[in-house]
């Protein structure tokens, strides 16, 4: 499973984000975590329609995209989110 995070550097939620992110991959060690700065992915973060940062999107081993979250999010949201895009 793959977790994306785009940021961006001067970006205070982006870094609550990073560390929610960070204790969700402590908790669930298979999940792969790319973060991606928009500014300096630009045309990538374009391409998916990333309009705000923090963005979180989950996606499969084939890499369907499962879930998309803007903002914050929580430890248990993110848990749930994992769970169900395990399924």
């Amino acid at each position: 499973m793959l977790l994306e995070l785009y940021t961006s550097a001067f970006c205070d939620p982006c870094h609550r984000a990073r560390e929610v992110v960070a204790e969700a991959q402590r908790l669930v060690p298979a999940l792969v975590v790319e973060e991606r700065d928009v500014a300096a992915h630009a045309e990538r973060a374009e391409e998916l329609g990333i309009t705000s940062t923090p963005t979180t999107i989950i996606r499969r081993a084939d890499g369907t995209e499962v879930v998309r979250a803007a903002g914050v999010p929580t430890l248990a949201r993110l848990l749930t989110a994992l769970a169900a895009a395990a399924d």
